[in-house]
């Protein structure tokens, strides 16, 4: 009983019904596994749209097949995809190493992934903290990504860290905060510094002023000084009153104004900035032109009023205008060794990244029919067959060369030896042909994996996985045009094969015309010859799986049995009631059994319960037969 029964009065208990609703799964994610020019390396990451890849791994690249098949896959209506960034080569990560003013080296800032890219990544650090005195050494550092290796790109990206500390006992330790907090960059900080220093902020910093003792009030017009950027050389007149000036921010602005006044045609002094930090000047080139390459730094000297103002090279620090990170290697497209990787490792490498991934339905490697057959053989038995193991399916592509009925079934001669006959993989041909956003919009011929799990995916959202991603509802988004075209009789030679077709018919369009498996040839006769046959199949075995975990340590007795067939029996009517299932009743469309019969005295002793659960597949019309009858008129007698 819930509770011990004293006094007489009513009593309430809340009795648990047993229900426990069992969910489909999700049947169309897609997952990609190929080279990209930026992004995390063999790490999957979700994404939900074009918008998502651009901003994650670079966008279309032409050394990157998957680049094109990734929109591809959401503009035929994927919604959802893992992706997985591997490449051969050494892949490096931009970086540059950064000095206190006593030029030693205190803080290393890298890219967050290898890449080119990272060399468009700028760094400044400055001193304006609140609280920042002297003694407390802190600092700010400001991230920017630009369009490209020139500083004079635009910036596409920034962000900004305040008021971080070399110290690794402080809350606002610099590796603490930035690495969990930037997209863009990673840093370490040298393991030498304890605290009692900080990086030196990008420009021209000024020795410590003060107005009382050093009296700016007094001075006047006539203070000079004289500035050089690259051997190009100005002189900046000071012109204030006497008074005028009473402190340091009227100071900071009086400089500013004589620094770009002294050559107005140039932008490296036209666009300078003096910044007030901590009872510092701090001087920054012009940021348009050549100033501003990183390497320039503004130098001050002579003239009667350096020392005055701090600027004067003996008390001035002067570093880059911005720090550059440098370095960043891409790596090359991927072989075979790459793209299957290892789930040894830890983390697990190329496909294998997949591990990390609770669920995927349908996995694309377009990088894998570039490479010879040997190897692209290699990468999809071994994609095969881990996707046997995850219950998901396999789009193969079809090398670049397979343009005619001749090397089509010369091709599936090859897989046939390389085992590729399995019923959780598909083939489509011919390959699209789509505009190429890095050549002008010309097309380009690609494999039509990413097109068809798109397709897969949209057919799924309107129909249910049951039904063959195939027919006059299939339009292929965004191809212009086949590679081949397929007339019916070569249809009829590659469908016996289990090779899809892809077909343009008039009206309708450029459409999937096919919908088996890579065993659904017909000398084969297997019972998962079709694409949804399967892949409902795998749908419920997924979703059962995870329905059922509740059932593990529960009592293996009627009880028990009765919930499970409960609630399997629930979720089976459910999809019965939406179509998945042949038959005109349920006891037509599906069983499920769980009793003392499958599991008997010796299976609870061992402590094993068996549910058995039957279905009716729903099989695709891929021959509509009409017969034709002449009615002859009857002759009157």
């Amino acid at each position: 009983m819930p509770q011990q029964l004293g006094a007489p009065g009513v009593y309430i208990e809340e009795v648990p019904s047993g229900r426990r609703t069992i969910r489909s799964v999700a049947t169309s994610i897609g997952a990609f596994v190929d080279f990209f020019r930026e992004g995390p390396m063999n790490t999957p990451v979700r994404i939900f749209g074009t918008g998502d890849f651009e901003r994650v791994f670079g966008g279309y690249d032409s050394r990157s097949e998957a680049s094109f098949a990734i929109p591809q896959f959401f503009l035929n209506g994927g919604t959802e995809a893992w992706v997985i960034r591997v490449a051969a080569g050494s892949p490096d990560e931009a970086e540059d190493v950064i000095q206190d003013e006593a030029t030693v080296n205190v803080l290393t800032v890298r890219a967050a992934n290898p890449g080119l890219w990272g060399d468009s990544l700028r760094v400044d650090i400055d001193h304006d903290v609140v609280d920042g005195d002297a003694a407390d050494l802190r600092f700010n550092l400001r991230v920017s990504r630009h369009a490209g290796t020139d500083g004079n790109a635009p910036v596409l990206l920034s962000e900004s860290f305040l008021d971080l500390s070399l110290d690794e006992d402080s809350p606002r330790f610099v590796e603490t905060i930035v690495n969990d907090g930037s997209l863009l960059v990673q840093v370490d900080a040298d393991d030498n510094v304890d605290g009692s220093t900080r990086p030196a902020a990008n420009g021209t910093t000024g020795a410590a002023l003060d107005l009382d003792e050093t009296a700016f009030n007094t001075l006047g017009g006539g203070q000079t000084l004289d500035l050089s950027v690259d051997g190009v050389t100005a002189t900046a007149t000071l012109t204030w009153d006497a008074g005028a000036v009473l402190t340091l921010g009227q100071l900071r602005g009086r400089v500013e104004a004589a620094i770009r006044a002294a050559d107005p045609g140039n932008p490296t002094y036209a666009a300078a900035r003096v910044t007030l930090a901590n009872s510092r000047l701090r001087l920054l080139t012009g940021r348009s032109g050549a100033a501003y390459d990183p390497d320039h730094t503004m130098t001050v000297t002579g003239g009667t009023a350096e020392g005055t103002l701090g600027l004067a090279a003996a008390t001035a620090f002067a570093a880059a205008q911005q720090y550059q990170l440098t370095g960043g290697v891409s790596g090359d497209p991927p072989e075979a060794a790459e793209l299957i990787g290892s789930s040894a490792l830890e983390p697990p490498t190329g496909m294998f990244a997949l591990d990390n991934v609770d669920l995927f339905n349908t996995l694309m490697i377009p990088r894998a029919a570039e490479l010879s057959d040997t190897d692209r053989n290699a990468v999809y038995s071994n994609a095969i067959a881990y996707c046997e193991d995850r219950r998901a399916m396999v789009i193969v592509d079809l090398p670049p060369q397979t343009n005619t009925l001749a090397d089509m079934t010369d091709l599936m001669a090859d897989l046939e030896q390389a085992g590729f006959r399995s019923e959780n993989a598909a083939i489509y041909y011919p390959r699209v042909r789509i505009p190429d956003p890095t050549n002008d919009f010309r097309l380009r011929t690609v494999g039509a994996s990413g097109t068809l799990g798109g397709v897969w995916a949209r057919t799924d959202t309107a129909r249910g996985v049951w039904k063959a991603p195939a027919g006059i509802e299939t339009g292929l988004q965004g191809v212009s045009e086949l590679a081949a075209q397929v007339n019916d009789g070569q249809n009829g030679v590659l469908n016996p094969l289990g090779i899809n077709v892809l077909r343009t018919f008039p009206v309708y369009g450029t459409i999937a015309w096919g919908a088996r498996t890579l065993v659904g040839a017909d000398a084969l006769a297997s019972e998962w010859a079709y694409v949804p046959v399967r892949r409902t199949a795998l749908m419920l075995e997924e979703s059962l799986f995870r329905g059922t975990q509740w059932v593990v340590f529960e009592p293996n007795d009627e009880p028990t049995w009765a919930t499970i067939r409960m609630n399997i029996g629930a979720f089976m009517n459910g999809l019965f009631q939406q179509g998945a299932f042949q038959g005109a009743s349920p006891k037509d469309a599906y069983y499920v059994k769980c009793d003392s019969e499958t599991t008997t005295q010796n299976h609870i002793d061992q402590g094993i319960v068996n549910i058995e659960v039957g279905f009716a597949p729903l099989k695709p019309a891929e021959f509509v037969v009409i017969r034709f009858r002449q009615i002859v008129g009857q002759v009157e007698v």
